[in-house]
C-alpha cells in the first residue's frame, strides 16, 4: 500500500453523507452528484436489508430520514425500494447503484454499520469493490470489521472512534474504543475521531504523523482552520472547504 499521508485520504476533504442540503437529502444520489461536481470525496454508511441487499443508509431504523418505521435490517429490499427520503423524491440508494454513478470520479470513504456476524456484508461489498476501479477506503465503529478487511482484503481499512458518552456500552469496552487500544492489534490504516474530542485528546496528538488522522463531523471554516493543528484530513458538513 502507498504512503497515505500522499493520499487522496490526507489531500482531499470529504463529504459527509455527500453534499447534502435542504434539496439534497444525506447519502442520496443527488448529494453524491453534488459532491463529484466540487471535485469532493465522499463518505457513506452501508447497511444490509434482510434478504442481502447492500444499501447505502445511516441509521439502523427508517423513521428519522423516510416516512417509512422500523428496522432497515428487518426489511426486505422490495419493502424499502420505493420509499422516499425525506422532504425529497430521491429514494435509499443501492451500494450498486452508488458505485455506478462515482464511476472513480472522486475517492469514497465507506462507513460499515455495526451489525452482528461479520463476514456476510463484508463479503458482499468485497465482491463489489473488487469490480471497482475507483479509490476507496473503509472505516467502521467496529474494530473486528475493519480486522475482517485486513485479514480478507488488501483493502485500505480504518477506526472510528468517539468518546461515546451518550452511547450504551459496557464501560470497559468504551475505555477500550475510546483510546483505541484495538488499533495495532487490528492493523488500522487511519483513524476516524470525532472532532470535539478529538481536538484535545492526548492520543491522537501521539499519533500524529504515524498515521491519517481525519476528523468528524466538521461543520465550518474556522473548526476546520483549529482542527488542522491535531488531524489531517475532514470529514465535512454544511460549508465548502
Amino acid at each position: 500500500m502507498k504512503n497515505l499521508f500522499d493520499s487522496w485520504i490526507v489531500k482531499t476533504p470529504i463529504a459527509h453523507r455527500g453534499l447534502h442540503d435542504k434539496h439534497s437529502p444525506e447519502n442520496s444520489l443527488s448529494a453524491f452528484k453534488k459532491a463529484i461536481d466540487k471535485n469532493y470525496a465522499i463518505e457513506i454508511d452501508v447497511q444490509m436489508t434482510k434478504d442481502g441487499v447492500i444499501v447505502v443508509f445511516h441509521d439502523d431504523f427508517l423513521d428519522r430520514m423516510t416516512n417509512a418505521t422500523g428496522d432497515l435490517r428487518e426489511k426486505t429490499f422490495d419493502e424499502i425500494k420505493n420509499l422516499y427520503l425525506k422532504n425529497s423524491t430521491e429514494r435509499i440508494p443501492t451500494f450498486r447503484e452508488f458505485l455506478s454513478l462515482v464511476d472513480g470520479k472522486t475517492p469514497v470513504l465507506i462507513e460499515i454499520k455495526d451489525h452482528k456476524n461479520i463476514g456476510i456484508l463484508e463479503e458482499k461489498l468485497t465482491k463489489q469493490l473488487l469490480r471497482y476501479n475507483g479509490e476507496f477506503a473503509l472505516q467502521s465503529f467496529n474494530p473486528y470489521i475493519t480486522k475482517w478487511f485486513k485479514q480478507n482484503t488488501n483493502f485500505c481499512a480504518g477506526i472510528l472512534s468517539c468518546f461515546f458518552c451518550d452511547v450504551k456500552l459496557a464501560w470497559y469496552k468504551k475505555l477500550m474504543l475510546k483510546n483505541l487500544y484495538l488499533l495495532k492489534n487490528v492493523k488500522a490504516d487511519f483513524v476516524s475521531y470525532e472532532a470535539n474530542a478529538g481536538y484535545t485528546f492526548n492520543k491522537l496528538k501521539k499519533l500524529k504523523n504515524k498515521k491519517p488522522i481525519l476528523f468528524w463531523t466538521v461543520k465550518s471554516i474556522e473548526d476546520m482552520q483549529r482542527y488542522n493543528q491535531v488531524c489531517d484530513n475532514v470529514i465535512f458538513e454544511n460549508f465548502l472547504p
